[in-house]
């Protein structure tokens, strides 16, 4: 058994460097494929033919796990949309309004202005294309709401999707990239043309589904806040939470119940195998039941919209049942990396996407780490003993998700075992009472009692977890957490955990290297000279620079007040940079870094009468000047504009730079303008 865990787990590695190896790097679809057709005949040949004459154990593992990485390669390049030959980014796409038909696909949370959807395309000036796109629809509480699998005509100009403007900012064109969504569009309800010959799909089904849940829901009673955490919990659905109420998961540790993952399929499980329990009676029962489980289970994964976390739960417990049913004993080192192996097999982007790896984590954690905790003190009686079974769970999956989760999110809530240990015991009573009440629903069932009870739990939920978050003292936030020591705390992390289970003198020298590598590490950053940059940051409507040195950021600024103190762009750069002190200042009329002299000129329009010259001019807040005659009497080398300028100044001023042949540097489309002691990084 140890030896095929051993097996499975280097052959699914093999298949994770594939799909490394064919994201870093740029290589050719055909060859890859000829490469895995090669290698898997030869493979086929040796063990068929050439062992039974020559057998070496050498020769068939390298021939496996060269097989097994040629298929990471393999499923990385089919799964990637743009390297179809269909694919819309093939065209050769003009500046002006293309002609689109598209198909809705899934719905996004919505921002401020405008309504989210996923979108495949279907024809680009009547050329018949493939490919997915984000659509932005101007919101309108007055327009029926857009359902999966609508088709829709439009005229619309493909953008890039959105990209960091500043410094340590979320990189949501990243994030879409791997949802293979490159481009976006943005229209209004009233430049939609609904077509009426689209097919039905797995998902619009699932979507109207959830639909017609949730109406029945609303008809029932269900409101607000409470709605929303019954959609998270019970469809997978969490783009309707309040924004306050969302934080308060968050920080008090608790987030991971609103996102459908192994502990809510765990339960549901659980339950069917109770209610199916009966059929076990039957002649073919044993066959039967299994069946009946997987399908609900990937039932429910695809009306959940099929996230990496309920894919990855489904595909493991879909192992588990299969193995019931056949009697065998199972593994859950051997059920986890089979389930991650079919999943990054058929979807290998989900590699990339955080939900996946935490869950993961979370689960190795709690398999690894909580025999051992749960050994040190074992309770005689049963209440404590299962109270401290849930403490052991909790402290050891956050153990698990603690390095990427810093890593990630700079931040780690100190009060997560309180939350956990209130609100896990009663998520089955919550989740198997919300499915009650959903059948209920869906058969005109539901009595108000049974509304108001259940609304109550939600709320009394709630009001516990914000209770929970206001403890912001217990919060530990903005924590500079690099890459690197990711990659060391997972490597002492395994070291120690082997040290303690197999008791090896080289699990100590490794745990003790790790430990004095670490050392080294951070005494070699604190030695290194200074750090030195000067920023205009893009804020919009706003002027904000930074001049950081060293361990300090002093930011010259026109915020409000509330603004200042809760700033996301200073927030992520301080983290990024591992700055300790954030100064607040008011804005100056003139900086001077290092040899360089930046003249910020604000929407008086003033600079005459200089004593200096200077190397760069900084506009802000719509100045009315003629630049043409600032060029000619200052020369600079750079003219910077940032986001509180009007965008048809800044177009005037763009068309200006490039007549007089001066580089033009416009924030809200280069980014951030950052001088560092070696260059300019625009």
């Amino acid at each position: 058994m140890k030896l095929l865990n051993f097996i499975v787990i280097k052959l699914t590695l093999c298949l994770v460097t594939g799909i490394l190896v064919a994201h870093y790097f740029t290589l050719d679809t055909n060859l890859i494929i000829y490469i895995s057709i090669g290698l898997t005949l030869s493979l086929l040949v040796y063990n068929f033919l050439i062992s039974k004459l020559i057998y070496s154990p050498i020769t068939f593992g390298i021939l496996s796990y060269c097989c097994m990485l040629s298929l990471g390669m393999t499923s990385y390049h089919i799964q990637d949309e743009k390297r179809h030959p269909s694919h819309y980014s093939h065209l050769e796409l003009s500046d002006s309004p293309e002609t689109l038909i598209f198909q809705i696909k899934a719905r996004l949370k919505p921002d401020r202005y405008n309504d989210k959807y996923i979108v495949s395309l279907k024809s680009v000036n009547t050329h018949k294309v493939t490919g997915q796109l984000l659509l932005n629809i101007r919101r309108d509480t007055l327009i029926k709401p857009i359902n999966v699998d609508d088709v829709f005509a439009t005229q619309a100009r493909l953008q890039n999707t959105a990209s960091p403007k500043n410094p340590y900012q979320f990189d949501y064109g990243k994030y879409l990239a791997f949802q293979h969504v490159h481009h976006q569009i943005y229209v209004q309800t009233s430049e939609l043309l609904p077509l009426y010959n689209s097919k039905r799909t797995l998902y619009g089904y699932a979507d109207a589904l959830r639909v017609h849940i949730n109406s029945k829901l609303v008809t029932a009673g269900f409101k607000d806040d409470v709605l929303s955490i019954m959609n998270a919990l019970l469809l997978g659905q969490r783009q309707n939470i309040d924004k306050t109420l969302y934080n308060s998961y968050v920080n008090s540790g608790t987030i991971h119940i609103l996102a459908v993952s192994g502990l809510h399929i765990g339960i549901l499980l659980y339950l069917l195998n109770f209610l199916f329990s009966p059929l076990l009676f039957l002649k073919y029962g044993h066959f039967i039941r299994p069946f009946l489980l997987i399908l609900i289970l990937w039932s429910f994964a695809i009306i959940a919209g099929l996230s990496p976390s309920v894919t990855r739960a489904v595909t493991m417990f879909s192992v588990i049942s299969i193995a019931m049913h056949l009697k065998r004993r199972t593994n859950i080192y051997n059920t986890l990396v089979t389930s991650a192996f079919f999943t990054l097999l058929f979807q290998p982007n989900f590699l990339f996407a955080v939900g996946f790896q935490m869950s993961y984590l979370a689960v190795l954690g709690i398999v690894t780490l909580q025999p051992k905790l749960y050994a040190l003190w074992i309770p005689k009686f049963y209440i404590p003993r299962k109270l401290w079974e849930i403490i052991t769970v909790t402290i050891a999956a956050q153990l698990g998700v603690l390095p990427i989760s810093l890593f990630y999110f700079h931040q780690f809530p100190g009060l997560f075992f309180i939350s956990n240990l209130v609100v896990i015991p009663f998520l089955g009573l919550i989740l198997g009472l919300g499915i009650f009440i959903i059948a209920l629903a869906l058969i005109n069932l539901l009595i108000e009692e049974i509304v108001i009870t259940y609304s109550f739990v939600i709320d009394s939920l709630n009001s516990f977890i914000a209770w929970v978050a206001q403890f912001e003292s217990f919060l530990l936030k903005d924590i500079s957490f690099s890459l690197f020591q990711l990659v060391w705390c997972y490597a002492l992390l395994v070291s120690i955990t082997q040290a303690l289970r197999t008791y090896r003198y080289k699990w100590v020298v490794l745990s003790l290297i790790l430990v004095i590598g670490g050392q080294s590490k951070a005494l070699y950053q604190t030695l290194q000279s200074p750090t030195e940059s000067f920023i205009i940051f893009n804020q919009s409507r706003h002027t904000v620079i930074g001049n950081h040195k060293d361990q300090t950021l002093a930011v010259y600024h026109n915020l409000e007040p509330d603004q200042q103190r809760n700033h996301t762009t200073i927030r992520n750069y301080k983290v990024g940079e591992g700055i300790k002190d954030v100064t607040f200042h008011k804005l100056q009329p003139v900086y001077q870094y290092n040899d360089k002299t930046l003249l910020v000129i604000d929407s008086l329009g003033v600079y005459n009468k200089l004593s200096f010259a200077p190397d760069y001019i900084v506009l802000r807040d719509s100045p009315r000047l003629n630049l043409n005659r600032l060029i000619d009497q200052l020369n600079p080398k750079l003219i910077i504009a940032d986001a509180s300028n009007y965008k048809t100044y800044v177009e005037r001023w763009k068309l200006t730079c490039r007549h007089k042949k001066i580089p033009f540097h416009y924030t809200n489309e280069k980014g951030a303008f950052i001088i560092n002691s070696a260059a300019i990084i625009p």
